[in-house]
């Protein structure tokens, strides 16, 4: 692996295939999944899209994630939230609310995004940001509690990225 492809993977990495792995989980075509990625529920994964290592996809509450994505590695996207039920020792249920990433996103690097929220089409969510509330079609989003910063954009040599 090393040679042919210039890269060292942990051993159950290198002797599973990722797109194997995304087809028996009924993910759209040519998406690819790592072994080391968690999925729990149901999750709808559209074409084309790649979802990295060290992530985690919560389908408890029902996750769809489009075609064309970018998971980075460490993402973790939830459909449940358990704050009531262990604040209440138990005595409130689990709350479960549907998640939605749109077509042609890109989310960075161990980013966290909370159960109910709706990523617009064609969004970039910058590394590191949790997103608590819905992120607009073709925004670029940031920080702690992410934030709308700026706008994706069709430019003459494909998207661009303007900040306000």
């Amino acid at each position: 692996m090393r040679r042919d492809w210039s890269r060292s993977l942990p051993f159950t990495e290198a002797v599973t295939d990722r797109w194997e792995r995304a087809a028996t989980l009924g993910f759209g075509k040519n998406a690819s999944i790592y072994n080391l990625s968690c999925v729990y529920g149901d999750v709808q994964v559209g074409e084309h899209t790649w979802i990295g290592p060290f992530t985690l996809l919560d389908g408890s509450g029902g996750l769809s994630i489009g075609d064309w994505c970018s998971i980075s590695a460490g993402v973790q996207i939830y459909t449940h939230d358990t704050t009531k039920w262990a604040l209440s020792l138990g005595e409130a249920p689990y709350v479960r609310r549907p998640t939605t990433v749109g077509d042609g996103c890109m989310i960075g690097p161990a980013t966290v995004i909370s159960a109910g929220v709706t990523i617009g089409a064609r969004c970039l969510l910058g590394a590191h940001a949790y997103v608590n509330r819905d992120i607009p079609p073709r925004s670029v989003a940031v920080g702690v509690p992410a934030r709308v910063v700026g706008e994706v954009r069709d430019g003459d040599d494909g998207p661009e990225l303007h900040y306000f």
